[in-house]
């Protein structure tokens, strides 16, 4: 295998590089910009901007990798909302080219995508629900595997997966996790939505996950996440249950107070049977995550 990383500077991609240091595997980490990963090897770095189509056709012309993983997009969905031509040229148009290039060398394409393809209205999704995006972030994802799907001429997968959390360097946002324990730490009033259910991902579960399914020559769609599904509100207190910090302060609030400029689907989570079977998936609770991120 060799395979070519996207957005090798984020969360997922700094834990797709680890994984393929820790197997010996052949890989080209690639981002915009430069190298923000002290783990990452310089001399295997290269610099590739996913929305300019000549820049893509070079460089995975040039490496000719065996296997693709696309993680770099655009995942804030208010800002998608607010900003949809910038959405739409960094979730599906870079994907098209990606996809093109991958055609062009034969390249397993696998694409990383959102529980919010789903409306939310019954949560425990398998991979065959019909999708039913409800913002402009969901509405990219739900396009970005439909170019997948009609215009991929090599084998291709699609993960989806939610909220992922973990530690990586240099990133340029927080995740649930980290800012749930900063806040409980510093014991100011929280409100937090009751009315939304997610199963939180710990990256390094994703990153074996996204690699059990090229290791086990596996094509199609994946739900790869947490094995728990839980509101946002009984997260956090997890979170402060489990590092004995106070949760008094915390108010429960509806998702409608918040005027956000995107839609959530109120209810998702997967059900996890085919990652279970077709690639031995074995993700964490968030406890044991916590641990492993915290206390070691």
């Amino acid at each position: 295998m060799k395979l070519l990383i996207t957005g090798s500077n984020g969360l997922l991609g700094q834990k797709l590089v680890d994984y393929c240091l820790q197997k010996e595997i052949d890989f080209i980490p690639t981002s915009k910009g430069e190298n923000r990963n002290s783990k990452c090897p310089e001399d295997r770095y290269v610099t590739m901007d996913i929305t300019n189509r000549d820049e893509v056709l070079e460089v995975i012309t040039k490496y000719k990798p065996s296997h693709v993983i696309h993680t770099a997009a655009m995942t804030n969905v208010d800002q998608c909302e607010l900003n949809p031509d910038a959405c739409e040229l960094i979730n599906v148009t870079a994907t098209k080219y990606l996809v093109e290039a991958c055609n062009h060398v034969d390249a397993h394409f696998q694409l990383l995508s959102t529980d919010f393809v789903f409306d939310g209205e019954k949560g425990n999704y398998v991979e065959e629900d019909p999708v039913n995006p409800l913002s402009v972030y969901a509405k990219s994802k739900v396009d970005a595997e439909e170019v997948v799907n009609t215009q991929s001429t090599t084998d291709n997968s699609i993960v989806r997966t939610i909220i992922v959390y973990g530690n990586a360097e240099s990133l340029t946002k927080s995740n649930i996790i980290a800012w749930a324990k900063t806040a409980l730490e510093k014991g100011d009033p929280l409100t937090i939505v009751d009315d939304q259910f997610r199963a939180p991902t710990w990256a390094e579960d994703l990153a074996a996950g996204c690699m059990g399914v090229l290791e086990h020559n596996e094509t199609g769609v994946f739900h790869v996440s947490g094995p728990e599904t839980m509101s946002i509100y009984d997260l956090v207190i997890r979170i402060g249950k489990y590092f004995g910090l106070p949760t008094e302060q915390i108010t429960k609030i509806s998702s409608t107070t918040l005027n956000q400029a995107a839609k959530r689907p109120p209810k998702t989570g997967f059900d996890l049977t085919k990652a279970y079977e077709r690639i031995h998936y074995k993700p964490h609770t968030l406890e044991e995550t916590l641990e492993i991120l915290y206390l070691n």
